[in-house]
């Protein structure tokens, strides 16, 4: 194929690449259909997707720093991930060049009018976080453009898969940003499952959505914490903190490592959840469940604290269309999707603001709904074998598991031995920081930490 079919009506979920062709896949909203394409790239060449589909401008930059291909008529050529300072130009291209590393200072898109200045952060920041470079262009206190450059946390995790098997590449898999080390492992489970055929037995598959809850609720219940403490309400934070702890031992506890890394694996799980374990989650669960409403109530009581996040950050309607980011970023601002109905139909709480105080808000809300959730998953756990072998086979798999940021995505291709020829990985955040620089605009410059934190996109997730 030469060219891209009609995506009129899809959402974009991901776009990348091999030698001399490249791949995309959609969701059709109405359906939950998801649809793949591929087109070749003559002489490095492919036509560009950014024109209908903003959010793959991200991916078009990434693809030309990793396989050398260009997206022609794209809407940015800027490189991303290549800051100038690899041995090689396209390491993944099948024909990669040498040249003398140096680092290249990146180009930021000019802006004009009276009383400008910008303002550089990072990538080495105060806390301790990930790096990142965010240049806002202000005037005196309100943002009018903000660009994000990462890229600095890249970690050659697609060649380093390559070759291997699903077991072992499995673990590239978990480390691509290790506070989703469960969605991440379950996507990549699911796409080497479908590609050679195989199915994780019931108790597996059981054990699996609990630990996809588990890693949810902790992340919500953080993430509530953190945006009031970016707000200067130390108070909030601190509760949540300790509801997240305590969930985090029992997590230890039961799996034997509190974020669960490496628990899920392809064909099942490496290991199973015992009783004692089921106990020490309950009791911790109690806990979230009876502190929850705490939560809320301390965030409506404070009137300073609602001022600080209401109308804060929002992002237009219009951008949450063209982008269709996933998770609590989509969900708050109205769009009903989430890779859990891929499973079955499920209650769906929204909210339509679309700010800092509506992200909250549906954290809180999807945090409630995990605790039902796990409720039933624990009550009727299935006996039976923990894995089913996968047969060394060939074939290709593309799978979704719901992250507490959004849908985390898997596509790998296996050879005749079964081993991983090619693959993908794709963080929601790679749909969620452009979305920032948007929601930024308008605001002052020192509510930033707080937006930043309300969208909460992954650095190492989009680094690769």
């Amino acid at each position: 194929m030469t060219a891209w079919p009609d995506s009129a009506g899809l959402d974009l979920l991901a776009l990348w690449a091999e030698p001399g062709r490249a791949h995309a896949a959609w969701l059709d909203p109405a359906t939950l259909a998801i649809t793949r394409a591929s087109v070749a790239a003559p002489g490095g060449r492919f036509p560009a997707l950014s024109p209908r589909h903003p959010a793959a401008a991200w991916f078009e930059r990434a693809i030309a720093d990793l396989w050398g291909l260009e997206a022609e008529g794209g809407t940015d050529g800027r490189p991303w991930l290549d800051h100038g300072l690899w041995p090689v130009r396209a390491p993944m291209s099948g024909a990669a060049a040498r040249h003398s590393p140096r680092q290249e200072w990146p180009a930021f898109l000019p802006v004009a009018g009276e009383g400008l200045h910008e303002v550089p952060v990072g990538p080495i920041h105060a806390g301790v976080i990930e790096p990142g470079h965010f240049r806002f262009t202000v005037q005196g206190e309100v943002v009018v453009r903000l660009e994000a450059r990462l890229g600095y946390t890249h970690k050659g995790i697609l060649a380093l898969m390559q070759g291997k098997s699903p077991r072992a590449a499995m673990r590239f898999a978990a480390r691509l940003s290790g506070d989703a080390t469960v969605a991440h492992s379950l996507a990549f489970a699911r796409a080497a499952e479908a590609a050679s055929g195989a199915a994780p037995p019931p108790r597996a598959e059981a054990i699996r959505r609990a630990m996809l809850e588990l890693e949810r609720l902790h992340n919500h219940l953080n993430d509530l914490g953190f945006i009031a403490n970016d707000a200067a309400f130390g108070a909030l934070h601190a509760e949540a903190g300790r509801l997240r702890e305590g969930l985090l031992r029992a997590q230890a506890a039961a799996f034997g490592h509190r974020l669960m890394m490496d628990r899920v694996t392809p064909g099942g799980v490496a290991q199973d959840l015992a009783e004692d374990g089921v106990a020490a989650l309950r009791g911790a669960l109690a806990a979230v469940r009876a502190g929850l409403p705490r939560l809320g109530a301390m965030l409506d009581s404070h009137a300073s604290l609602l001022d600080r996040l209401h109308g804060t950050g929002s992002i237009p309607p219009a951008l949450v269309a063209a982008y269709a980011p996933g998770g609590v970023v989509g969900r708050a601002s109205g769009r009903r999707f989430d890779a859990r109905l891929l499973d079955g139909p499920m209650a769906l709480p929204t909210q339509t603001a679309g700010d800092v105080e509506a992200r909250w808000r549906q954290r809180h809300a999807e945090a409630g709904q995990s605790l039902g959730l796990l409720d039933a998953l624990l009550h009727a756990l299935p006996e039976g074998p923990l894995a089913t072998p996968l047969p060394p086979r060939g074939g290709e798999g593309l799978a979704l598991a719901e992250s507490f940021r959004g849908e985390c995505l898997a596509w790998l291709r296996l050879d005749e031995g079964g081993l991983v020829e090619a693959a993908f990985l794709r963080d929601p955040s790679w749909l969620h920081w452009p979305l920032l620089e948007a929601a930024v605009i308008g605001n002052i410059l020192a509510d930033f930490p707080l937006i930043n934190k309300s969208i909460n996109g992954s650095y190492s997730g989009v680094d690769l």
